[in-house]
């Protein structure tokens, strides 16, 4: 009896190693590798005709930032609107604003606290390309991670519209302003 309490924690252990799972090392190919199986030499397959896809296609362009040349977009494909600027500053107030603080500028108590290295403040990228920032937010760089897995293609470049608007609201000019606008601003300075 005492074999058999000493045993069955051992072979638990054993039935759960995936090396000696007999479904592991079956015969198969993977969608990216050689196959001798088909005409062609290719694993990966087309879709049966009449196959239907549960949702669109994200186009390349969109989903990467990079253009056919691989070059960064100059222009985000998702154009400017109220609507897209609400969600950009949402995920930006989330996930960007904890270290490049809320006006994009690089200062914020996480990155005061930072050893290494603080955030760059997002105002010295006003020369970019929003396919670069798409590109940071997408793969990370430096001590930043991606956030690909935590925000959809669409917030990324929700994201990157917000940065624009806030670089445009903190480096512009009052002569640049609708004449509207800096009337209001005169009264207000009165």
């Amino acid at each position: 009896m005492k074999r058999i309490r000493l045993a069955a924690p051992l072979l638990l252990l054993l039935a759960a190693c995936p090396r000696l799972d007999p479904m592991w090392d079956q015969p198969k190919v993977k969608a990216y590798q050689a196959s001798p199986h088909y005409p062609d030499g290719l694993a990966m397959r087309a879709p049966p005709a009449g196959t239907v896809p549960h949702r669109p296609p994200v186009q390349p362009a969109l989903a990467t930032g990079r253009g056919p040349d691989g070059v960064p977009l100059a222009v985000s494909p998702l154009p400017p609107s109220a609507e897209v600027l609400a969600r950009g500053r949402a995920k930006f107030d989330v996930h960007c604003a904890v270290c490049h603080g809320v006006l994009g500028d690089g200062e914020s108590q996480l990155a005061l606290n930072m050893s290494l290295r603080k955030p760059p403040s997002l105002h010295a990228y006003r020369e970019v390309a929003d396919g670069y920032i798409y590109q940071v937010i997408t793969e990370g760089f430096g001590l930043m991670p991606s956030y690909a897995a935590e925000l959809t293609v669409q917030e990324r470049w929700a994201v990157v519209a917000y940065v624009r608007a806030l670089q445009l609201s903190q480096n512009a000019r009052l002569e640049q302003l609708p004449p509207e606008a800096r009337e209001r601003l005169d009264q207000e300075t009165r």
